[in-house]
This record gives structure tokens, C-alpha cells and sequence, in this order.
């Protein structure tokens, strides 16, 4: 056994043996550590695990981008394909087509053609009462059905000499424009009107950078339509989730700053106490660089303790917060653990510097004589 591997086994010996001798002074570091970790395992697995469910939560609004054919012109014909296959499987693409046509007693109405099935997944929060299923059904919206005096009946349309005959499956209410059109289904637009798909509504997942990016995408593979976020939609899951980050992230600075202030306090009391332990450490022949490596290592071990501690109540916090709160399933987010590790060793290594440099003061001549 050669002497730098002794001298690590004596080194290891020498911080359990301090760790078990100091259990009142390492309790306290170690209760200081675990809450730190604790706060910031709760907070970090709580803005991951809501931001994951918020950006969900603004999926069902509908599409947070919108493909318009420029100069009133159609789209071009694999443009549906073209978005869906920049957006990946992870969003939604329905198409649209517009025009406006008249009922037989001359009064005009807006009609869109649209994908029934998309639309269905896409806009959850549409209140529809029955959707279509078959051909030449129609979806009306609440105030073309009452401006119409449509009630159950078969009603005709026609569009530039062309007629259709449609049979009302259900109403629609949104409270915006949809409630003033009357949906039918793609196919029966195209083969009535010939007139294909102007808009695509689109819900591109992600973040706001995220969804910029893909924005910028679709512009490049699209470059006849105009492409441009719904302002409302991204304004509002951008202040949402600032807010929320903000707001757990100061949260966790507060309470990892008390907990950082509670392990310093207690390590310079730990050097107070300890001053003549290390002063004989000097006196039989230990460098400066040994004695200050010999403290940062139990801080160090203290920082993985608590962690390793303080991470499992956090997940127990996280999961009573998101039950209390937010009335919700909260998934524990084990990805988290290393930043939580490395966050609680970077914190009691910064809380033992000041503890060093006070060691560095220490002069075993005068310790040991009780001066």
C-alpha cells in the first residue's frame, strides 16, 4: 500500500470520525442542506411538471398559428402536408375554405369547409352539441342558426348558381365569428364550390422559442402564404409561464439563500469549536492545502447528504403542492436529482469558504497554549 493511498484512508477515517463526533453541529448543516434541496427539488420539479400540463392546457384553446393564402388566392395543394409534416407529430393542422353564400331567401352567409375529425381534436373548447357525421350534414354556428331560422329543417344554399342541400347535425357556440357560419364538411365545399383550401389553423407545440422557430419554418416551406402567430394565444402562454418561472424561481433563491446563511453560520461555529483539532493537525506536519481540503470534503459530503435527503421530500412536497393546489397529479421528475446534487454540493462548498479562510488564521502555537 503505497503512502498516497494510506494517506487517503486516513483522510477518509478522519471526516467520518469528525462527522460522528460533531453530530449536533453536522445534524444542523445536514437539516440546513435537506431543506435547501428540498425547496429546490419541489420548485423545480413543480415548474417543469406544470409547465409541461400549461403547455397542454393551451393546446386546447385551439391553434396558436395561422397559414393564410395571400391575395385571397387557395393555398397550394400540398400545403396541408407540407405544414404537417414541419410540425411533426406532435401538432395539428386542420384546413379551411371560405366563401360566402346565400340561402333561398337571398340572405348572405359565411360557409366554411373544413376537417370535421381535426377540428374535433384541435378546438376542444368549441361547444358543439352534435357533430356531423355524414354527407351534406352542416354544423351551425348559434347565431347563423337563429339569424336563418333554421330549426332541424333542410335548408339550401347556393354559391355562384351552384346549390347544395344540407341537413343540420348540430349547433355551435364559441362566442367569437364561428357563430355566425355554418360548417360543412371539405369534401362537399370542394365538390359544391370548387373552391380549395385558403387558411390552415395550426397548434405548434413547445415553448414561445419554440414556436417561433417553427413559425419560421413553416414561412420557408410555405413561401406564397402568409404565416403569423395568434397573438392571443402565444401572448398569453408566454405571460403565464413567465410568471409561473418567475415566481418559483424567486420563491427557491429565498429559501436556498436562508438555508445557505443557516449552513454558514453553523460552519463557522463547527471551525470555532474544532480550532484546537486542527491546530494539532498543523502542528504534526499537515499543509494548509490538507486542513482546508480535509473541511471542504465534509462539507462536501454534507452537500451530497442532503440531496440525496432533501430530493425525496422535495418529490413529496411537489406531489402534496400539486394535489393542494393545482388539484392535480404532479409526476415525479427524477431528471432533476443531478442539478439538485450538484446545486446542494455548490452551495455548501460556497457556505464553507469563509470556515477556510478563518482556518487559514489559525496558529497552533497559540491554540495550544490555550491563548
Amino acid at each position: 500500500m503505497n503512502a498516497h493511498t494510506k494517506k487517503r484512508q486516513m483522510l477518509t477515517r478522519m471526516l467520518l470520525r469528525s462527522i460522528v463526533r460533531g453530530r449536533g453541529r453536522t445534524l444542523a448543516a445536514l437539516l440546513a442542506i435537506t431543506v435547501a434541496a428540498a425547496a429546490a427539488t419541489a420548485m423545480l420539479n413543480l415548474f417543469v411538471d406544470v409547465q409541461a400540463k400549461l403547455h397542454t392546457e393551451f393546446r386546447n384553446y385551439g391553434a396558436n398559428v395561422i397559414i393564410v393564402a395571400k391575395d385571397g388566392e387557395s393555398l397550394p395543394t400540398n400545403a396541408l402536408s407540407k405544414v404537417e409534416s414541419t410540425i411533426g407529430g406532435r401538432g395539428l393542422a386542420v384546413p379551411f375554405a371560405y366563401v360566402v353564400a346565400r340561402t333561398a331567401s337571398g340572405r348572405a352567409v359565411v360557409v366554411a369547409g373544413t376537417d370535421f375529425f381535426a377540428v374535433q381534436k384541435l378546438d376542444h373548447w368549441w361547444s358543439v352539441s352534435a357533430w356531423p357525421e355524414g354527407a351534406q350534414q352542416a354544423l351551425l354556428g348559434a347565431r347563423a342558426a337563429q339569424s336563418l331560422g333554421v330549426s332541424g329543417q333542410p335548408f339550401s344554399l347556393s354559391f355562384q348558381g351552384k346549390t347544395i342541400q344540407l341537413f343540420p347535425a348540430g349547433t355551435l357556440q364559441t362566442g367569437a365569428s364561428e357563430d355566425s357560419r355554418i360548417y360543412i364538411s371539405l369534401s362537399d365545399f370542394e365538390k359544391w364550390t370548387g373552391v380549395e383550401t385558403s387558411t390552415i389553423e395550426a397548434a405548434v407545440p413547445g415553448s414561445p422559442a419554440e414556436i417561433d422557430a417553427g413559425i419560421r419554418k413553416l414561412t420557408q416551406a410555405l413561401p406564397s402564404a402568409d404565416v403569423r402567430p395568434i397573438r392571443q394565444i402565444m401572448a398569453g402562454e408566454a405571460n403565464v409561464l413567465g410568471k409561473t418561472r418567475s415566481t418559483m424561481l424567486y420563491s427557491a433563491i429565498l429559501i436556498i439563500a436562508t438555508a445557505a446563511l443557516c449552513l454558514l453560520a453553523t460552519l463557522i461555529g463547527w471551525v470555532y469549536d474544532r480550532r484546537r483539532d486542527f491546530a494539532i493537525m498543523k502542528a504534526l506536519g499537515a499543509s494548509s492545502t490538507m486542513v482546508n481540503s480535509f473541511f471542504a470534503g465534509e462539507a462536501t459530503l454534507l452537500g451530497i447528504a442532503g440531496a440525496t435527503v432533501g430530493f425525496a421530500f422535495g418529490i413529496g412536497a411537489a406531489i402534496w403542492i400539486g394535489h393542494a393546489s393545482f388539484h392535480t397529479a404532479v409526476i415525479p421528475r427524477f431528471g432533476v436529482f443531478p442539478v439538485v446534487l450538484l446545486g446542494s454540493v455548490l452551495v455548501s462548498l460556497a457556505s464553507a469558504l469563509l470556515p477556510i479562510l478563518l482556518l487559514q488564521q489559525v496558529q497552533p502555537a497559540t491554540i495550544l497554549r490555550g491563548e
